[in-house]
């Protein structure tokens, strides 16, 4: 019988607010090859895809090449300008540090995240979480994003290697894009979805949904979801 054991996190959009930064950064990246990416298609189409993926959608979508050079060089250019504007500002959600304190008490924490690793890194030493976290699965780490299951299931691999009883259904993913939340359940793990960035009605797929980690109890989510326990 599973029970809650480890804790996932997604970055962007659950630990820091830096869905604007990546946008502006985005934008602007596309703007010098003029397509003029609006917020509203961001936030409707590219949210929870790392930044190959939005840059590939992009191309597709305005009828662009994607040959590898152009990929490479436009993320690049949109990690340079997201890395530059993150430097300058704290952008970690309120009660995201007590709740993450809360739960490294009892849980193994890992992250799993369409972010690069340094921009990840940087925010997290910036914030003092960097210690909270035994395994960071990045960008860089996989070959296939979300939706696809693999950054969580590599998370999970992260954390086995220091709690080798630990099973999918025993993980409790915390993510805000639909595409996460589906990643997740395909991986086999229960989600919460917080709705820092999209509606609770966008986010219906998860097990549960909160409005922020301020007022979510893992008590309560671990009676909720794993009632027979």
């Amino acid at each position: 019988m599973s029970t809650l054991q480890a804790l996932i996190f997604d970055f962007d959009g659950v630990i820091a607010n830096s869905e604007p930064l990546h946008f502006a950064g985005l934008h602007r990246t596309l703007k010098e090859i003029g397509i003029d990416l609006s917020e509203a298609d961001y936030y409707a189409n590219y949210l929870g895809y790392d930044d190959r993926g939005c840059i590939l959608a992009a191309l597709a979508a305005n009828g662009r090449a994607a040959d590898a050079v152009t990929v490479t060089h436009l993320m690049q250019r949109k990690a340079e300008a997201y890395l530059e504007s993150v430097k300058h500002q704290s952008v970690v959600f309120p009660g995201v540090a007590e709740f993450v304190w809360k739960a490294v008490a009892n849980y193994p924490l890992a992250i799993a995240s369409g972010a690069l690793r340094h921009e990840i890194e940087h925010i997290l030493e910036s914030a003092a979480l960097r210690g909270a976290f035994l395994h960071i699965t990045s960008a860089e780490d996989v070959t296939r994003g979300k939706p696809d299951p693999q950054p969580f299931l590599l998370a999970l691999k992260g954390l086995q290697e220091r709690h080798a009883c630990l099973t999918p259904a025993s993980c409790l993913v915390i993510e805000d894009s639909l595409p996460g939340v589906r990643g997740a359940r395909a991986a086999g793990m229960k989600v919460l979805a917080v709705a820092n960035t999209h509606t609770v009605q966008d986010l219906h797929e998860a097990h549960a949904i909160t409005h922020s980690l301020l007022e979510t109890s893992l008590t309560d989510l671990q009676r909720r979801l794993w009632p027979a326990t």
